[in-house]
């Protein structure tokens, strides 16, 4: 079994923290996007991975080597990005014809990961949604297999909408469809869709079936991204023997605060993740997410992103910064 993780995305609906950092690296609980991901597959018993990158490919492949250096991981270069399906095709001479499971690299969702990685067939995660006209859909048969999908109806027949997790056996038939929607030019909405190869085989007889997600975290805009890193701050606990503690400030949990930091004078919290090695004084900071090697003084943000090595001074509320800025809010 091997993993595939589409990481090429240029994330536009995150700039400008996407111009400099690939959205699956932008800290989350804690943790990064990706590295849900990774671990996920790992408890799993996954340990050969192909990552497709692209814009700024060069800091995933640096920050895999850095944080899993035992795994076996494999780059596939997608320069020229023409869809989820176009990226899954550049994989196929790393697949080897192997199992594999496709995780979406912005897409975290929590679920049975053993049960589906285990399973003895073809799976595809889904979820019910109020809106399915912006997602792929599936169509479920009173057999309970899968039966159609199709991806961003008009007119969807179904509010099962895929979450972006698939578990493809028979990864030969797949490359096949793949091709063959290539040669007839057949694009949906403009790309070549991995949503129109599923469906392919599903027409030449291959079984999927369901499983649904438990959870499923949205990373991809600012809005979203702010709830979902206060869900997983619940989730992902600070362990006993991790307890911050720092000079004149107050901490209201749910937080994390990365290694090497220095805060003083300050209100943290709730639902606040700050990243390592970041320098914070006479601050109130709530709701947010701050980037690596930040200086924060005499400010206050509330639902808002801060990229990394950025300098704040002075007072605001709500901020969406890049990376490598410096603002002094009290000039005049």
């Amino acid at each position: 079994m091997k993993a595939i993780i589409p990481v090429a995305g240029a994330g536009t609906k995150l700039r400008p923290h996407s111009y400099t950092q690939p959205k699956a690296l932008i800290p989350l609980a804690g943790k990064t996007v990706l590295s849900i991901i990774i671990d996920q597959m790992r408890e799993a018993g996954i340990q050969e991975f192909i990552f497709i990158v692209g814009y700024l490919g060069d800091k995933i492949r640096d920050y895999v080597q850095l944080k899993y250096p035992d795994i076996q991981a494999h780059y596939v270069q997608q320069i020229d990005r023409q869809g989820i399906g176009h990226a899954i095709q550049l994989t196929k001479a790393a697949v080897n014809n192997d199992e594999v499971i496709v995780v979406l690299g912005d897409t975290i969702c929590e679920y049975n990961v053993s049960d589906v990685v285990n399973s003895s067939g073809s799976m595809l995660g889904v979820r019910k949604v109020d809106d399915p006209r912006e997602f792929g859909v599936a169509e479920i048969a009173a057999d309970g297999f899968i039966d159609h999908v199709v991806e961003k109806p008009h007119i969807p027949k179904s509010n099962m909408a895929l979450v972006g997790i698939y578990k493809i056996r028979e990864s030969a038939q797949l490359f096949e469809c793949l091709e063959n929607n290539f040669l007839q030019g057949l694009r949906t909405h403009g790309e070549y869709s991995l949503t129109d190869a599923l469906d392919c085989m599903l027409q030449k007889g291959v079984k999927f079936k369901p499983f649904k997600v438990e959870s499923w975290f949205d990373c991809g805009r600012k809005e979203t991204l702010l709830e979902s890193n206060a869900t997983l701050l619940k989730k992902f606990t600070v362990p006993e023997d991790q307890k911050y503690s720092f000079e004149n400030t107050v901490l209201i949990q749910p937080v994390s605060i990365g290694e090497g930091c220095d805060i003083k004078n300050s209100i943290i919290g709730p639902n606040v993740t700050i990243g390592e090695n970041s320098k914070i004084n006479y601050s109130i900071i709530r709701n947010s997410i701050i980037g690596s090697f930040s200086n924060l003084f005499d400010i206050v943000l509330e639902a808002s992103i801060i990229g990394s090595d950025t300098g704040l001074k002075g007072e605001t509320r709500t901020l969406n910064i890049g990376d490598n800025t410096n603002i002094d809010l009290g000039s005049r």
